[in-house]
């Protein structure tokens, strides 16, 4: 396992000698998927929008009450809100863009020999992760088809968190777990990439009834695929 690091300038990724790789692939590996978040799964997910705007619109709430019951006046009310409206607007639209930037700089790969993950805004990192060192695999499934892959690598392999973050498995943070995030059609690519990781090691995967190859649980973010 392996990672490169990059600084952007001029044309984004002009570095890469083929898109969301660091190096063109050798001969005898082959390109089998790309893919990026999804940019506004990645916000509610992982930026936790949605509880922003709530936390927001609480607090807002909260301020109008406060003002109303101390003046009596409903105007005056209305008028205090304004400016925590204007700074909540402001905040939520920073993180929306912060989510899409991070997914449009972020490119999945999956190769018959490894799992690239090339992320990072203005600072690019790219981890190689070949399936030799990767134990196993879990699929998380939302309700439109978008999904997470976290990947567990074999010691002493290592990330650290917040050289994955958002990338990573949550609440993983002493033993990061790489995670490809809010992937759209996430079993096809969790069937992609148990079918690449046993062909690469030798192991076996059997397919279970979610229509992801499985020797676990395949929906529930525990393994959806296991080494020996």
């Amino acid at each position: 396992m392996n990672a490169h690091r990059h600084t952007a300038s001029g044309h984004e990724h002009e570095f890469e000698a083929q898109h969301g790789l660091p190096e063109a692939l050798p001969p005898g590996e082959t390109l089998l998927w790309q893919g990026s978040p999804d940019w506004w799964m990645l916000a509610r997910r992982a930026f936790h929008l949605r509880k922003l705007a709530l936390y927001f619109t609480v607090m807002v709430l909260l301020r109008a009450t406060f003002v109303y019951s101390d003046s009596g006046s409903l105007s005056a009310a209305l008028r205090a809100t304004v400016g925590p409206l204007a700074w909540a607007a402001i905040a939520l639209g920073l993180v929306a863009l912060l989510a899409w930037l991070s997914a449009r700089s972020t490119v999945y790969t999956l190769t018959n020999q490894r799992v690239v993950m090339r992320i990072g805004i203005v600072l690019t990192l790219t981890f190689n992760l070949p399936y030799k060192r990767i134990a196993a695999a879990g699929l998380h499934l939302d309700a439109g088809g978008t999904g997470d892959l976290p990947l567990t690598l074999l010691p002493p392999d290592h990330i650290a968190w917040l050289h994955l973050w958002p990338h990573a498995r949550p609440w993983r943070v002493a033993r990061a777990e790489p995670m490809l995030r809010c992937v759209p059609d996430a079993q096809r690519v969790a069937r992609l990439l148990t079918q690449a990781w046993a062909e690469a090691t030798g192991g076996s995967a059997e397919p279970r009834a979610a229509a992801v190859p499985s020797r676990g649980t395949s929906s529930n973010g525990r393994p959806a695929m296991a080494g020996h």
